[in-house]
């Protein structure tokens, strides 16, 4: 285990199956900017949920890695998928979860665009 890579105790499913991607390094939400281009799994807490419902699209955010707005890392759910989430995006915020996706560059931070609640998992990281 690297010095990057937290420990991963357990996830608690979402959406009804396992990640496939279990075996994939875990990437700290400050470290995930060094990965833009790759597909990942960012774990770590949520520390504050934000729904942009007057930006286009209106997307719900899960802000890790710092508080807002110096967060280093986004999730970013479409509208579409917000009412699918159990818990709700909100629910989130103050819990630890694993964003799985591409990792892409959002302004001066990294960020994955969610596209199913699947992509989110509930975890418990020591």
């Amino acid at each position: 285990m690297t010095a990057r890579t937290p420990r991963f105790i357990a996830a608690v499913l979402l959406g009804g199956c396992a990640f496939a991607s279990f075996a994939q390094d875990v990437i700290r939400p400050e470290q995930a900017s060094r990965h833009v281009g790759q597909s990942g799994m960012v774990c770590g807490k949520v520390e504050k949920t934000r729904y942009a419902e007057n930006s286009e699209g209106q997307p719900t955010f899960l802000h890790m890695g710092g508080a807002f707005p110096r967060h280093t890392f986004s999730a970013r759910i479409p509208q579409d998928q917000r009412g699918k989430f159990r818990p709700t995006p909100e629910e989130l915020e103050g819990r630890d979860v694993c964003v799985v996706g591409t990792i892409e560059r959002d302004a001066s931070r990294a960020e994955i665009a969610v596209r199913s609640p699947g992509d989110v998992k509930l975890a418990t990281i020591k």
